[in-house]
């Protein structure tokens, strides 16, 4: 089963009642545009020269010019995948207009150099690392055996990683221990709350106990709402790592498409305050657009359309796992037209 930071389950039993699960799998996955043969070789070609060739320009980068060269090889990278890069800075209009960043020379980014900031998103597929630190080099919160996976797992080291096996409730304190100590330091952390990756168009609920780092470190934390669009700017889950997915079928997939665009949109910066489970409800309402209700949680009843799956908008209530149903003028709606899915969120 796979179920943390990097990966996707199959929908079978958990570890333990905490457990996240995505109900996404191989419906969810719609095709688009694709390149031929020749360009998937170039791309790969580009993409192993660039594994090899970092580690060296990175060690002889001055220690003050390195960031820059990280995001220009993070930009690089993703182009080698065929993707472009597309920021989106809401934080300087509460219209919802934002500034969109097209390479200009004062790129958008997540915190000032030396500035602690926990960055907090939604999960999709292994690109997501490659779109974030295409923004701004940071490190992330991640499965801990992704150091064996091939390309990856390399990187990984590289931006050291801070591993996490969620199967395991008694090493959470560490994992957030790690990340409160990175975050006092001054470095930027990526975060992926949801637990487990969903295709792009549904999507889990923000689970509260990684946002105790960044209370216990009053750090501010910056919402991000990251999604992937084919050439006509249609939200696309090509990138989406879910079910049995492998990561060879995944590259292969990722690497074939053509014209695909990573959009990561800034939005508006939350601060820690003194409640975790409030944070994460916070963060969730800035990069779902969704409204909470009156009792401060979201209306579950919403249920979002995932390529041939529709799946049920889990809301973020307790830490206790809780089963919550559609109302019944629902349930009749929904037989014959997809797989219905109960999300126990905690």
């Amino acid at each position: 089963m796979r179920t943390v930071v990097f990966d996707a389950p199959p929908a079978q039993a958990t570890a333990h009642a905490w457990m996240p699960s995505s109900p996404c799998g191989p419906g969810c996955i719609e095709s688009i545009d694709q390149v031929g043969t020749g360009r998937v070789v170039g791309r790969l070609l580009g993409v192993a020269g660039l594994l090899i060739s970092f580690p060296m320009v990175n060690l002889v980068t001055p220690q003050g010019k390195r960031e820059r060269v990280q995001r220009g090889y993070a930009r690089t990278l993703l182009s080698c995948l065929g993707m472009e890069l597309r920021i989106v800075d809401r934080r300087i209009d509460r219209n919802g207009r934002g500034a969109v960043d097209e390479g200009s020379t004062a790129p958008a980014v997540y915190a000032p150099s030396g500035t602690g900031a926990m960055v907090v998103v939604g999960h999709i597929g292994w690109t997501d690392i490659v779109a974030l630190a295409a923004v701004q080099p940071l490190g992330f919160v991640a499965r801990a055996d992704m150091v064996d996976w091939p390309v990856l797992g390399k990187l990984a080291t590289l931006m050291r990683v801070i591993p996490i096996e969620r199967e395991k409730l008694r090493a959470l304190p560490g994992v957030i221990a790690q990340i409160s100590a990175r975050l006092t330091a001054g470095e930027r952390i990526a975060v992926f709350p949801e637990g487990t990756t969903w295709c792009g168009r549904a999507y889990g609920s923000m689970r509260p106990a990684l946002f105790q780092a960044a209370v216990d470190t009053a750090t501010p934390v910056q919402p991000v709402r990251l999604r992937y669009l084919d050439r006509h700017g249609v939200q696309c889950t090509v990138p989406g790592f879910v079910g049995e997915d492998s990561f060879g079928s995944s590259a292969r997939r990722v690497l074939r498409s053509r014209g695909m665009v990573a959009e990561v949109v800034l939005e508006t910066v939350q601060q820690p305050g003194t409640d975790r489970r409030d944070l994460a409800r916070r963060c969730e309402a800035a990069i779902r657009g969704a409204e909470q209700s009156r009792h401060g949680a979201f209306d579950a009843t919403v249920w979002i359309e995932a390529g041939k799956t529709r799946v049920q908008d889990p809301s973020v209530g307790a830490d206790a796992p809780e089963v919550r149903r559609p109302p019944r003028r629902l349930r009749p709606i929904l037989r014959g037209r997809g797989r219905r899915v109960e999300e126990v969120s905690s």
